[in-house]
């Protein structure tokens, strides 16, 4: 017996050219998010979750920034999104996708999006894992006393990929957050880079439990062991490091008009006098300076930075994972917020802002794996807001390859 979804499967390989990769494709896609409990009550389901969180994502994908967005994608494209998607009722309204988001369990969601990362990259592997945190201020709201959404996400870099968030407590902040962002990652064999914030003796402690290595930046949250530090590389550096084995490694880059130096010095522990608490630092094997000059067409800055890290003394593979770290802020952050406008979204109410905020790294994140337009963010979300087999071939990116065969 044919049940009514098989007839409109089969009506959609039928009636509509190309209709085949999106109904596929698509429906690959959803079984991440089918995981996910519906908030509503079982009475007042007009319209399909799954309806409503694929039609959310590809609003976001196509540059959607609040609700009316969403249901504007929707009613624009309905007769595409009929052939792959059931909509009994036609397009939800902008007030049933901000009541679902707003009650959706974001840990729900945040699992469901863990669950698809890890469906990338378990074939590809991830070296470097930069973890830092981020303000959502639009969603300050000083009448309703409800502060900023403060959320941690990790990126790897190599694959340009978000591959976690977690909300940090309103009471909290990214000490305790960062630990529980860890748990819900596969670190094993990473190298986790984290800023001062997260430059902490349990971080670290948890990190090397967990098979994995770290570099911590070091600054004044740390004084006493960022002095001793500072001061040793000083004197080392003014004497020419003698009868130090130290690692160094020098880079120049060059664009976006301005020319970077960048010095990486690297020396095992073991070289130094007892450093600070230098045993409470779990795994804690080197120390590292960089040193930056940075010449714009007008003038030149100099910055000095320190570290502690569980690998070895490798100037080139702490520097590379240094570097890497620094992906986070311009790739990611920045992103979000210039090309998805992340920090003017006014989406407030419970839920939505932690939900919203998921939604947008789903689209940052299919949109960076779709490599066959090779423009920007911002460009890539145009035209897969103009050009349906467009998104399509996002989707189909956003997918393993071992579901694609």
């Amino acid at each position: 017996m044919s049940t009514g979804f098989e007839k409109k499967k089969s009506k959609t390989r039928t009636s509509f050219a190309g209709s085949v990769d999106s109904f596929d494709i698509t429906n690959k896609f959803q079984e991440y998010f089918t995981q996910i409990t519906d908030p509503r009550a079982e009475r007042t389901r007009y319209h399909l979750l799954t309806d409503i969180i694929t039609i959310a994502i590809l609003a976001v994908i196509a540059g959607a920034q609040g609700w009316e967005d969403i249901q504007e994608y929707g009613l624009s494209k309905e007769e595409w999104l009929k052939t792959f998607l059931e909509l009994p009722f036609g397009i939800p309204s902008a007030d049933t996708f901000r009541r679902v988001f707003e009650r959706i369990n974001p840990k729900q969601f945040e699992q469901c999006f863990q669950v698809w990362v890890q469906s990338l990259v378990e074939n590809l592997g991830v070296e470097v894992v930069a973890i830092d945190g981020k303000t959502h201020r639009g969603s300050y709201d000083r009448e309703s006393q409800l502060k900023s959404l403060h959320t941690v996400s990790a990126w790897s870099s190599e694959h340009r990929l978000v591959l976690g968030q977690t909300k940090v407590s309103d009471k909290s902040n990214e000490i305790t957050a960062i630990p529980a962002l860890l748990e819900i990652l596969d670190i094993s064999g990473c190298i986790i880079t984290i800023d001062a914030m997260g430059t902490q003796k349990l971080i670290a402690q948890k990190i090397i439990a967990a098979n994995a290595d770290y570099v911590l930046s070091l600054k004044n949250n740390h004084p006493i062991l960022h002095q001793e530090v500072k001061n040793w590389f000083e004197t080392s550096i003014a004497q020419g490091f003698p009868g130090v084995n130290v690692s160094i490694s020098q880079r120049v880059e060059k664009g976006h008009h301005r020319i970077e130096n960048r010095q990486v010095y690297t020396v095992p522990v073991s070289q130094l006098p007892a450093l600070h608490q230098q045993d409470l630092w779990a795994g804690l094997t080197t120390v590292v300076m960089v040193v930056r000059s940075i010449q714009h067409w007008n003038k030149t800055t100099h910055e000095v930075q320190f570290y502690i890290t569980s690998l070895t003394s490798d100037a080139h593979k702490i520097g590379s994972a240094i570097r890497q770290h620094w992906g986070i802020e311009n790739s990611v952050h920045w992103t979000l917020d210039v090309t998805f406008h992340e920090d003017e979204s006014r989406i407030r109410s419970l839920h939505s802002p932690q939900n919203f905020a998921l939604l947008r790294r789903i689209a940052l994140n299919v949109l960076e794996r779709e490599t066959s337009f090779r423009r920007s963010i911002r460009q890539k979300s145009r035209r897969a807001a103009m050009n349906d087999q467009y998104m399509v071939s996002v989707l189909t990116a956003a997918l393993p390859n071992s579901t694609l065969s």
